[in-house]
């Protein structure tokens, strides 16, 4: 079934094996005779689309289980006046022409026995196994709570559990709502609305991030029908007008396959026309249509590199679009696709997108997880891969969103609070891979900043994060990432503290969103206060222990430590740059005659150069000529991330370092970010290297550097 689903009308322009029109046999062949001493007309579409797939398939197991279903479901009718088995059948059937294998099928034609008849599920297990009954228990799970305003958050509650142990049990339930959708004109129209609702904003996609294109463009055009006939009926009688008209995408396919035959590149061209929601959403773009507009060419090859090939014949052969150019097979998508997208210009400027994948890549496309086959077998994930959490596409029976969604699920214990946040999560329809810097990926929504990737990567733990690095720069936890950033969290080692409010401004994954929620009422007086990583309250600046001219000044006479070429000059160090040896130095007369020596760095000393003062020479002396005892002074500043006990925590690092606290100020936080700055006695000069590394290893800390202007002194 085409991931592009077209107008029942149009000619179908596919080469091969005729695709099978699920809307017709929906109608036509399973309503045929059902007698009880043969099969019906439908089973034999299914075995055949079986058999496309899998052309060695066993069928004897799914005559077993229609006769069980068939008997069973006996005398039942739907709503509709059809006999009650028609729609096994048909799910049944939508489901072979995915691609599903045997044992997805056998569940799908049981699906409704447990529920509606008298069959157990012991029964089941022991006519078709266990991993059949595991199958059809899960969908009957999903199928005992009416659709109701209260009843639907527990009953995808049921699903996301269900479907997080085997993705199978999801494809029945997509395709059973197909079938339901396709014939939901019997119930009330205030009925036909609800169910619809439902299927928009969470079905549909779900259908989505599990790749089953054919079943959510189907079902997004049944739900536009519904919701909006006249927006319908409009598009529908613009894509009958444009079916009988000259189709200019005819010309250009018949120009691509030329160009790729002269090439030697073996290609099978297609238009795919679009389906009824993806024109009406052109049309609200463009405004007008254009004749290209109804469709797209698929080119369909047998290798990777072939597809290479095709994008580089038509980038030579006609001029592309490089704005529509995507690489989506280097780059996959979240839910398994992989194409290249591209769009080239043809005769009379007429602009075709381009499609190009390999046979493998379509069904994919088209058939999402359904294609993948039993996931359990030894054709399913290896060990290696399914042992392997670093990357969430390695298990792809459990991808990394729903992974994430099982994991949230459990902690929204409130159903009103699990639904708001699926249909909010469901809502992002576009993914981005992050890297981290252990080589593994984050799968996270468009939009995400650095806090929802510390809960996708440390869950609860990333209560302690105070920062990260993105692409190797620090950035604060409110920094959007975009696809392909490279991302490390860092984490706190002091536990006993938790998020901040503000996080609840950057976060938008429903993990981080709800473990924040969790904490901060779990600790309702930490919640007023400051946080890790977050906006932190100025704190009162520390009375310096000396005033710090004087100290200075003090310095100066007791450390004459250093020579300068104006013999008898008095000699201060400067207290905008602190030097300390083994520093560069260079000196200025300040007046009365007195030099202030600075580091060579000094932005001090840039200025009155350019002021066309003269310096003057300087040099540190031998530290036997030293009178005293030689106390050095300097300054520091350190940036940090704001977090409880911090400051605490840098002046116990100080004192370990033998160095004497002489002044200190904290400025008042800055998106998230806090400045110390420190003006220290040391008794060695020697130790300021350690004395900056200790500082440096304080949780928070990110950087510490000479303070290179004036320091400020409380």
């Amino acid at each position: 079934m085409s991931a592009e689903a077209t107008n029942p009308g149009a000619p179908l322009r596919k080469r091969g094996r005729p695709r099978i029109d699920l809307r017709r046999l929906g109608r036509v062949a399973l309503l045929g005779p059902v007698s009880r001493d043969r099969l019906p007309d439908a089973i034999g579409h299914v075995a055949e689309a079986h058999r496309a797939h899998y052309p060695d398939a066993d069928l004897g197991i799914l005559r077993e289980a229609y006769v069980l279903a068939e008997s069973s479901h006996r005398g039942q009718m739907r709503k509709s006046g059809e006999p009650y088995i028609t729609h096994p059948l048909a799910v049944t059937l939508i489901l072979a022409e995915l691609g599903a294998e045997t044992t997805t099928l056998t569940a799908s034609l049981l699906h409704d026995t447990v529920e509606d008849t008298d069959v157990t599920l012991d029964q089941v297990r022991e006519e078709f196994g266990d991993e059949v009954c595991y199958l059809v228990d899960g969908v009957t799970k999903l199928e005992k709570v009416d659709y109701g305003a209260a009843a639907e958050p527990e009953t995808f509650r049921k699903m996301l559990v269900a479907t997080g142990n085997d993705v199978r049990v999801m494809s029945i339930k997509l395709a059973d709502r197909l079938h339901n959708m396709r014939t939901l004109g019997v119930m009330r129209p205030e009925k036909q609305a609800r169910i619809a609702k439902v299927t928009r904003d969470v079905l549909i996609p779900l259908a989505e991030r599990l790749g089953v294109q054919a079943l959510k463009t189907e079902l997004e055009d049944l739900v536009f029908a519904i919701l909006h006939p006249e927006e319908y009926a409009s598009t529908q009688a613009l894509i009958s007008a444009w079916g009988g008209a000259q189709d200019p995408l005819t010309e250009i396919a018949d120009s691509v396959r030329v160009t790729l035959r002269e090439a030697g590149i073996s290609a099978e061209v297609l238009i795919r026309p679009r389906h009824f929601v993806s024109v009406h959403r052109v049309r609200i773009k463009r405004g007008e249509m254009r004749g290209t507009d109804f469709g797209r060419l698929l080119v369909l090859v047998g290798e990777d590199a072939d597809c290479y090939a095709v994008l580089g014949e038509l980038h030579t052969c006609f001029t592309p679009v490089i704005s529509e150019f995507k690489d989506f097979i280097a780059a996959p998508k979240f839910n398994l696709y992989q194409s290249l997208h591209t769009a080239v210009v043809g005769p009379e400027g007429a602009v075709a997108e381009v499609l190009i994948r390999t046979h493998k890549m379509h069904k994919v496309a088209e058939a999402g997880v359904v294609a993948l086959g039993n996931p359990y077998t030894q054709d399913g994930p290896t060990a290696a891969q399914q042992a392997e959490p670093a990357d969430e596409r390695a298990d792809p029976t459990r991808p990394g969103w729903l992974s994430r969604l099982l994991d949230w699920q459990e902690a929204a214990t409130d159903s009103d609070t699990f639904w708001a946040t699926l249909r909010a999560d469901l809502a992002q329809d576009r993914e981005i891979t992050v890297f981290r810097t252990d080589g593994g990926t984050l799968g996270l929504p468009a939009g995400a900043s650095c806090v929802d990737a510390a809960y996708a990567q440390y869950g609860d733990d990333a209560h302690g994060c105070i920062g990260a690095r993105v692409n190797g720069r620090l950035a604060t936890l409110s920094t959007v990432l975009n696809d392909g950033d490279t991302v490390q969290l860092l984490l706190a080692q002091d536990a006993s503290s938790g998020p901040s409010p503000e996080w609840l401004d950057h976060a938008r994954t429903p993990t981080a969103r709800i473990a924040i929620t969790a904490w901060l009422e779990a600790h309702p007086d930490a919640a007023q206060g400051p946080h890790r990583g977050g906006p932190e309250a100025p704190r009162p600046q520390l009375q310096p222990a000396e005033d710090a001219s004087a100290g200075r000044g003090r310095a100066a006479d007791r450390t004459p430590s250093v020579v300068v070429d104006t013999p008898g000059a008095p000699v201060r160090l400067a207290g905008c740059c602190t030097p300390v040896p083994p520093d560069a130095i260079l000196g200025f007369t300040v007046r009365g005659g007195a030099v202030t020596v600075h580091r060579e760095e000094c932005p001090a000393v840039t200025r009155m150069r350019a002021a066309g003062r003269a310096a003057v020479g300087a040099r540190w002396s031998d530290p036997g000529d030293w009178n005293g005892t030689a106390d050095y002074r300097v300054t520091l500043v350190a940036e940090s991330f704001g977090r409880p006990r911090l400051l605490a925590d840098l002046t116990e690092a100080i004192a370990t370092a033998d160095a004497a606290v002489v002044s200190a100020t904290v400025e008042p936080p800055s998106e998230q970010r806090v400045r110390h700055t420190y003006t220290l006695q040391l008794p060695d000069a020697a130790g300021l290297p350690g004395l900056m590394r200790a500082m440096r290893d304080v949780p928070g800390v990110y950087d510490v550097s000479r303070a290179q202007q004036p320091a400020a002194t409380g």
